[in-house]
C-alpha cells in the first residue's frame, strides 16, 4: 500500500523525538514514523465526545507518563501546570470525558486523586511500547472495550485532540484497525491515537521481551491505520521549557479589553 499524505496536518512533533523524515533509529518513541498507513480525513466531527459515546462500542484508554523528560532536566512533564491544570490532569479528564473506562496511567504514582489505575512497565523506562504491553497486561482481556485511547501525557491540546478521535473513529472502515492524528509534517503521531484493542493486544503479544526498548512504530507496524490531518493545535506537545511557556501563553486568557 503506498500512502498518501493527509491534506492540511499541522502541529510540531514530540518529546525528545524530533528526527527527519526516514531516520528510524532516532525516534525513541516512534511517533515520527511510518508503518502501514491508510491516509485519510474522515469529517463530521462534533463537539462533544459524548455526544457520540453511543455509537462507539466500548472505549478504554492507555496514558503514558513514565517518560525519562530529558529535553527539561527529567522533570515530571505530566505535572506541568497548563491552563490551570497539569497535563496529566487535562488527559484524564479528555478520556473522562469521552466515557473512557477503564483508564490505565503508565508510569509512576504522580498524583493519587486521580480516577485511574497505576501500572509501571518492568523495567521502568522501557518505552512506550513497553508501557503498552504493561498496561493491557493489566486488564482482564474478557473485559477488553472495542476501542483504546492511546495518548501520551505531554499534550497541551489533549481534550481537542480526543474530541477528534472519538468523533472521526466511527466513520472507519471496518478493516481499519484505528486511527491517529498527523503533525504539520504529516508525520503520524501514534500517541495521539485509538486503535481496536483485540489488534493492539495481537500486536503486543507478538513483540519480543515484552516491548522493552521498542518504539510505537514497532508494536504498531502490522496494523491498517487510518492517518488524520489535524490542526497545529490538536498535535503540539509539551517537549522543553520553550513549550511549556509557549502553551501557558497559549491557554492564558487574553488581558485586552474589547472595543
Amino acid at each position: 500500500m503506498t500512502p498518501r499524505p493527509p491534506a492540511g496536518g499541522h502541529g510540531p512533533d514530540a518529546t525528545d523525538r524530533r528526527p527527519g523524515p526516514g531516520d528510524p533509529g532516532s525516534d525513541p518513541t516512534g511517533r515520527g514514523s511510518d508503518p502501514k498507513v491508510r491516509r485519510s480525513d474522515p469529517t463530521g466531527r462534533g463537539s462533544d465526545p459524548r455526544d457520540r459515546r453511543s455509537d462507539v462500542a466500548g472505549l478504554g484508554a492507555i496514558l503514558l507518563a513514565g517518560g525519562r523528560a530529558s529535553r527539561v532536566g527529567g522533570a515530571a512533564k505530566p505535572l506541568f501546570d497548563v491552563g490551570g491544570r497539569t497535563l496529566l490532569a487535562a488527559a484524564v479528564t479528555a478520556a473522562t470525558d469521552a466515557s473512557a473506562r477503564p483508564i490505565t496511567v503508565v508510569g509512576p504514582v504522580l498524583d493519587e486523586s486521580l480516577p485511574v489505575a497505576w501500572v509501571r512497565e518492568d523495567p521502568p523506562f522501557g518505552g512506550p511500547a513497553a508501557a503498552v504491553v504493561a498496561a493491557l497486561a493489566s486488564w482482564p482481556e474478557e473485559d477488553d472495550p472495542t476501542w483504546t485511547l492511546l495518548l501520551a501525557c505531554d499534550l497541551a491540546g489533549v481534550g481537542a485532540a480526543v474530541r477528534r478521535l472519538v468523533d472521526d473513529i466511527v466513520l472507519l472502515p471496518s478493516d481499519t484497525d484505528g486511527l491517529c492524528l498527523a503533525d504539520q509534517s504529516s508525520r503520524p503521531q501514534w500517541l495521539i491515537g485509538v486503535y481496536r484493542t483485540r489488534a493492539l493486544r495481537a500486536a503486543a503479544s507478538a513483540l519480543p521481551d515484552g516491548g522493552r526498548d521498542a518504539p510505537v512504530r514497532v508494536l504498531l507496524d502490522d496494523l491498517a491505520i487510518a492517518v488524520v490531518a489535524a490542526p497545529d493545535d490538536l498535535t503540539r506537545d509539551v517537549d522543553s521549557w520553550e513549550d511549556l511557556e509557549e502553551a501557558r501563553q497559549r491557554a492564558a486568557p487574553s488581558s485586552e479589553e474589547p472595543s
